[in-house]
């Protein structure tokens, strides 16, 4: 994507099954599950660069003996930066005691780290907040162990103020209103409850005190304080917790718009926010990974039982689509396979563009992620070539000469690297007095690869505010001296913002909603702003759970392609030389190509939960009000 947004998080789990002699007997280490975290959140690093955190449990420790550590960091490369710390203290360690190198059990007493049941995340900063405060997982400590939770996640929640009074209403005190630490309290408070309860019980059974602490871990019903704690939860999740004894959970929510895999075997339980993940670092097919049912949770027991429980009803299912057009993985099976075909299924638009005029055409991508939908938009322009030399052949039968074949033979799509990204340029733009002329160069050009009678295609995986097209990208192709520019977009308009993760909250930041105003202004028709206005004011009540998106209306009296062709507009830059015309995937398209995950909000405002039409509506309140301020 050539705008930069802020998006999404990804979380890691791993539940070692076997005591920890087993794998430095089998794999040479008892770091094991340590090594295998670092790999695993690594190869999810393209979910988050702003901050890292990771945790660990070690089961059945003595009392006094520390069996919860925490490491987050939020420096430049924070996978890094806490993998350092976790190496050091491990390192100093036995270089203090190189005769307990092959001593597990003392190392597992006295290392930090090193333990049976480990969570990793990493997150991209949102709200202007990139402290360490906000970095998962969050601690909730208590001196009782089944009390202790760690949770992270992959998430955000519409009804942020509506849980935070639920918390107040059941007398807590939370000490801020952020929806992490909102979630964490909720279930924390089942938690205290359900091991308050079991105490009781296993106490009138004549239990001791100390005898109750193991039967409590065997009874805790995992899956009813989920349920409970998630009963008015609005929004995308995929979340997951440690609870000190043991127990560890991973759940999703109802409509499945935020993504979880999980994976077992004999030795390991697995769950990440991508199957490759789990397929590279345990070097297992595509098969064998799962994904995680909406509504569900996996739910692994201190005894390393694991089942999957129905914690809430599932909801129609709106996987997120823009996972799959975006900042997922490409190398993941069916990921590639779909960016692929929404390559190709822009093609017969493209060939109206530029008016079936292949052999005066060059075609490229912005890089990187760019680049599949590419092969696919390719691959359907060799193919319709291969139409017309069939035909073009057949029709000269026996009369065609040898130079005549190998003229319709040569002809193919021209192929160039015409956009290459200076990505460390990135680094150095930090102040907005600077931030134009530098944006300027973060794009260079290959120099001679288009002629002035040439059409330039150039596909990019979304546009979401136009702003690298405008300011530097359109600029940089034109000194190429095209005669029109065509960009490409494999995903549909971008039209409402996201609340469920992924940083795009302003209407006004998306430049589809900057040309339909400008489209209003054109027609005489701001009369209905005003008008979705005030039918927006009634839906923003955070007790209303049957909102209507109304901004639906704004975009209503226009077609797309009116609305492409003002962006058109909108994007070329002042002094450009060719003609510039943007060309979007349809829904129809979209939903051809990512027929699993129909999670569409950002491209038609169906919405799949109550909160997230208030939240479109609150934002268009927002944007008639001048407010600079998120909707949720």
């Amino acid at each position: 994507m050539s705008d930069p947004i802020k998006h999404e998080c990804g979380i890691s789990l791993i539940r070692l099954l076997k005591p920890l002699e087993y794998y430095k007997e089998k794999y040479g280490t008892a770091f094991y599950g340590v090594n295998k975290m670092y790999l695993m959140m690594e190869k999810q690093h393209n979910r988050g660069q702003d901050g890292a955190g990771f945790a660990s449990i070690k089961m059945d420790m003595e009392p006094g003996e520390r069996y919860m550590s925490r490491v987050r960091s939020a420096q430049q490369q924070p996978i890094q930066d806490i993998f350092a710390q976790i190496n050091s203290r491990i390192n100093t360690a036995l270089t203090e005691h190189p005769d307990r190198e092959d001593d597990v059990a003392w190392q597992k007493k006295n290392i930090p780290y090193i333990g049976e049941l480990l969570m990793g995340h990493v997150r991209y900063g949102t709200f202007g907040k990139n402290s360490i405060e906000s970095v998962h997982p969050f601690l909730r400590q208590n001196n009782w162990m089944h009390r202790n939770l760690i949770v992270a996640g992959n998430f955000n929640m519409t009804n942020v103020d509506e849980l935070f009074q639920n918390l107040v209403e059941l007398g807590q005190h939370p000490k801020e209103k952020a929806d992490t630490v909102t979630v964490m309290e909720k279930i924390g408070h089942f938690l205290d409850d359900a091991v308050a309860k079991l105490y009781k019980q296993i106490k009138k059974e004549g239990y001791t005190k100390r005898e109750a602490s193991a039967l409590i871990a065997e009874r805790l019903n995992v899956g009813k304080i989920l349920r409970k704690a998630s009963k008015n939860w609005d929004g995308g999740y995929a979340m997951s917790g440690l609870i000190g004894h043991g127990d560890a959970f991973v759940m999703r929510d109802p409509a499945g718009i935020r993504p979880a895999y999980y994976y077992q075997d004999d030795e390991v339980v697995v769950v990440a926010s991508e199957r490759p993940v789990i397929q590279t670092v345990f070097n297992i097919n595509f098969d064998d990974v799962k994904e995680l049912d909406p509504g569900h949770a996996i739910i692994i027991k201190k005894n390393g039982s694991m089942a999957l429980k129905q914690i809430l009803e599932p909801t129609e299912r709106k996987a997120c689509s823009f996972e799959r057009i975006y900042f997922s993985r490409g190398s993941d099976k069916e990921i590639y396979q779909e960016r692929k075909k929404l390559g190709k299924l822009v093609f017969p638009e493209i060939l109206k563009s530029i008016d079936n005029d292949l052999e005066n055409t060059v075609f490229s991508y912005i890089p990187n992620t760019a680049e599949t939908s590419f092969f696919g938009m390719v691959k359907e322009a060799q193919n319709y070539l291969n139409k017309k030399k069939e035909e073009q052949i057949l029709a000269l039968g026996s009369k065609m000469t040898g130079e005549e074949l190998h003229k319709i033979l040569n002809i193919r799509p021209r192929i160039e690297k015409v956009a290459i990204k200076d990505a460390k340029l990135r680094t150095f733009i930090t102040q907005d007095s600077s931030r134009d002329d530098l944006v300027t160069h973060v794009y260079d050009i290959s120099y001679g690869s288009v002629k002035p009678t040439d059409n330039l295609v150039i596909i990019d995986d979304s546009i979401v505010r136009g702003t690298t097209l405008k300011r530097s990208i359109l600029k940089i192709l034109d000194r190429l001296s095209p005669k029109k520019i065509v960009v490409v977009s494999s995903a549909p308009q971008i039209r409402y913002p996201d609340c469920y993760g992924i940083d795009m909250a302003r209407l006004e930041d998306f430049v589809a909603f900057r040309a339909a105003l400008a489209l209003h202004e054109e027609h005489g028709t701001t009369h209905k702003i005003k008008e979705i206005y005030e039918k927006c004011l009634t839906q923003t009540n955070p007790s209303n759970k049957n909102a209507v998106n109304y901004v639906q209306e704004f975009y209503a009296p226009f077609s797309s392609k009116q609305i492409s062709k003002k962006i058109g507009e909108i994007l070329s830059p002042e002094g450009i030389n060719a003609e510039v015309e943007i060309i979007y995937q349809t829904i129809e398209g979209l939903h051809s190509a990512c027929p699993k995950n129909l999670g569409d909000w950002y491209f038609t405002g169906n919405y799949p939960t109550p909160g997230g039409n208030r939240v479109v509506n609150k934002a268009f309140v927002n944007f008639f009000e001048g407010k600079n301020e998120r909707a949720y």
